[in-house]
């Protein structure tokens, strides 16, 4: 008669449970997949992820802030030399302007600022308004008469 004292699985449905970590009496083997005694035997033991074993670790190896680079505010800009205006000045241009060296194709980037450097003597009065001007163009341009506008956006 069937009764809930001599209920029982079918032979052979059910494993038996592996006895692990019960040190050498263990069937599955002497230390139940652990090593004995060290490190790696306990739970969250081990090394960490950028151990090298002795060897000078990759942190130590790099040199300090060789590849630092504060790029992201970086902002950069359309160099115009001061004989490039020159040129503008034997066509009769005598205010200059971003849009000017835009037409003239000085420059091709128009999304970029623009610089204007020293490269000679001006022998042309022109008005220059540009985003930033060197202190040496500046004194060339102021020096045969001409004037210079500094843009801030």
């Amino acid at each position: 008669m069937l009764s809930l004292n001599n209920l029982k699985p079918d032979e052979g449905s059910r494993l038996k449970s592996k006895r692990v970590w019960r040190w050498n009496a263990s069937w599955k083997w002497n230390f139940s997949g652990k090593w004995c005694k060290w490190q790696w035997s306990r739970s969250g033991g081990g090394m960490w992820p950028w151990f090298e074993w002795g060897q000078t670790p990759l942190f130590r190896r790099m040199p300090k802030l060789k590849w630092f680079s504060n790029h992201i505010f970086k902002k950069e800009f359309n160099v115009v030399n001061l004989s490039d205006l020159e040129i503008l000045a034997w066509k009769w241009i005598t205010e200059i302007n971003k849009e000017v060296l835009l037409e003239n194709w000085i420059i091709r980037k128009k999304w970029l600022g623009v610089k204007l450097l020293w490269s000679w003597e001006l022998k042309s009065k022109i008005t220059i308004s540009l985003e930033k001007v060197s202190e040496t163009a500046k004194a060339a341009v102021e020096k045969v008469w001409g004037s210079v506008e500094i843009i801030t956006k």
